[in-house]
């Protein structure tokens, strides 16, 4: 099991920034990979960053050039700074966590974080 909490949203204005935090309740090690999705009201959750395990990122092309996702293991803990962001960025951020094994896959949420970007 996983357990997933978020943390760092708010209301920013248009152009500012946020970092969101994840923390996971195990060694980021075992899990292989981990992300941001977020869900806006009326809207599908789409997928916003995820890193796997060897680091590899991946990005929304909404997002890219704006957005990094990072990890901290020492922390079991990854991040997404989110900059210049924009009123289309508003929705409710959730971490995402995959672990894989000879059980299967099987996959986490977190609570999700509320960010809003509004002047």
């Amino acid at each position: 099991q996983v357990q997933l909490v978020e943390s760092g949203g708010g209301l920013v204005q248009p152009g500012g920034s946020l970092r969101l935090s994840c923390a996971a309740s195990r060694s980021i090690f075992s899990i292989n990979a981990m992300g941001w999705y977020r869900q806006a009201p009326g809207k599908q959750r789409e997928l916003v960053a995820i890193m796997s395990t060897g680091s590899v990122t991946n990005y929304a092309d909404s997002v890219k050039g704006r957005f990094t996702i990072s990890r901290d293991n020492a922390k079991n803990t990854v991040y997404l700074q989110m900059n210049s962001l924009k009123p289309e960025d508003t929705a409710l951020y959730y971490c995402h966590a995959i672990t894989i094994s000879g059980l299967g896959t099987k996959d986490y949420w977190g609570q999700g974080t509320q960010v809003t970007v509004s002047s």
